[in-house]
């Protein structure tokens, strides 16, 4: 019990010192007008890659697909920032604290989560009126969906985080070619069922396929089990994640106590 206490305040520091962060980079008013309307601009031109096919169907998939990816994309903001602790020298220091360095590691860069939420909801609420996407009255019930892409893509960048730990000079390409396959073969731009079955396979077994594919089934008017389905799916997927970067920060912190390869210096 005393070691499960040591960690929740472990991981209530890293979130705060994550939002402190967070805060140094934004404000609101910079969030909105850097961040924020680059986004929505971003999904924008794939909705606008549906009117130029003169097609309402594709409008309202791509429209969807990408609005909701964003949660994806800022989840996979924690390849980069997970290697500033190497860069500020703190390393060797989470490594030899009694607290596993995934409690850390896993609070530090949790407000990507919030962020891709909030700006994945919006993209979604403020673009499908303007594309003329109806959606229906339980379209609300897509933003705990969202949270769960959220959880799951912010769980397997975590795997990618740990291993870019070692190559530091890769933490930009690893996230941007993780968020680049989601968004190819789970859904958002072109239809899971269109790849080979193998393929598909794989999308099951990644962020976003399960949760997206919970979205449009709401906002479709599908079934209420088939949603819930869905949605238990995307979080198993993420738990599944997150088991495996528990065990990717834990190898690397005992490689690093074994052989003295984590230093202090960046």
């Amino acid at each position: 019990m005393t070691r499960l206490r040591s960690a929740a305040t472990a991981f209530r520091y890293a979130v705060a010192a994550g939002v402190a962060d967070y805060a140094t980079i934004y404000t609101w008013r910079t969030w909105c007008l850097a961040w924020l309307s680059r986004v929505v601009c971003q999904v924008a031109f794939f909705a606008l890659v549906g009117r130029l096919l003169h097609s309402p169907a594709e409008v309202r998939f791509l429209l969807v697909g990408n609005a909701v990816a964003m949660a994806a994309l800022e989840s996979f903001f924690v390849c980069a920032s997970t290697v500033w602790e190497r860069h500020t020298g703190t390393l060797p220091l989470l490594v030899a604290s009694p607290t596993s360095i995934m409690v850390a590691f896993g609070g530090r860069s949790v407000f990507w989560m919030g962020s891709g939420i909030s700006t994945a909801s919006i993209s979604l609420f403020l673009l499908a009126p303007l594309f003329g996407v109806h959606l229906p009255a339980t379209a609300p019930f897509a933003i705990p969906l969202i949270a769960a892409i959220a959880f799951a893509s912010y769980c397997c960048a975590l795997v990618l985080a740990g291993l870019v730990l070692r190559a530091m000079e890769l933490r930009n390409v690893a996230g941007n070619v993780g968020f680049l396959v989601l968004t190819i073969i789970c859904g958002v731009q072109v239809r899971a069922d269109y790849w080979p079955r193998w393929l598909q396979a794989v999308a099951d077994l990644l962020p976003v396929r399960h949760g997206l594919a919970a979205i449009r089934l709401l906002l479709d008017g599908g079934p209420a089990r088939a949603i819930a389905r869905e949605g238990v799916l995307e979080l198993v997927v993420g738990l599944g994640w997150l088991a495996v970067a528990v065990s990717t920060f834990a190898r690397l912190a005992e490689h690093g106590r074994r052989t003295g390869a984590i230093e202090f210096g960046s």
